[in-house]
């Protein structure tokens, strides 16, 4: 069960965020946890995704300053609810007067690098494959929830040795097809090794591969 620590960097890069995560494949899926500080150490956020066995995003809670989101998939779309974080906690979260809302979508994305691996894994692209994907971005601190289309494309793989087995590593260009903004996300099993504004710095176990 892959355990560490991510560091979130900002466009200068100065260290923005510390995210400690753990995740795990389970029997019927995948599931990722998360909780965020920044600098200082003091608490930013908590991030808890839960995919099925075929990588959907069944389940999806992201706390960021005074707000959560809590959503997931059903059928072709993807669902959730804003609230405040304090009305978050407990089965009444739902009845504290937010509406729901909907977009067809094939999951969620955002910072964590927990809907990197989830949206990867969801295509399941073979070398050279390209594939456009509609997905709903959750922007922090406020999560505000925006459609956003992005193209995927795997271009390389390779295979590094190590102790144990081979070590698969996969390098995904990833575009905003809004903006032509492109990013390479570097991917190992469950764990994004390198990306922009993202820093793996600590791995206490190896990726589930």
């Amino acid at each position: 069960m892959p355990r560490g620590t991510y560091h979130h960097l900002d466009p200068g890069g100065t260290l923005a965020g510390v995210e400690v995560f753990s995740c795990a494949p389970g029997p019927a899926g995948w599931r990722y946890v998360s909780q965020t500080y920044d600098a200082e150490n003091r608490p930013l956020g908590r991030v808890d995704v839960t995919v099925d066995d075929r990588w959907r995003q069944v389940r999806v809670q992201v706390t960021s300053g005074a707000w959560t989101l809590r959503g997931g998939l059903a059928g072709p779309e993807a669902v959730w609810v804003r609230v405040p974080a304090e009305d978050a906690e407990g089965p009444g979260a739902h009845a504290a007067g937010a509406a729901e809302q909907a977009a067809t979508a094939a999951g969620f994305t955002g910072r964590s690098p927990a809907f990197a691996v989830a949206t990867a894994r969801l295509l399941g692209l073979g070398l050279l494959d390209r594939r456009r994907v509609r997905l709903v971005g959750v922007t922090e601190p406020a999560c505000v929830a925006l459609p956003v289309d992005e193209g995927w494309a795997l271009v390389d793989v390779e295979e590094h040795a190590t102790d144990t087995a081979p070590l698969r590593v996969e390098r995904y260009e990833v575009a905003d097809l809004a903006t032509a903004e492109r990013r390479v996300v570097h991917l190992a099993g469950d764990v994004v090794l390198e990306a922009p504004g993202l820093e793996l710095a600590n791995l206490e176990s190896p990726p589930t591969q």
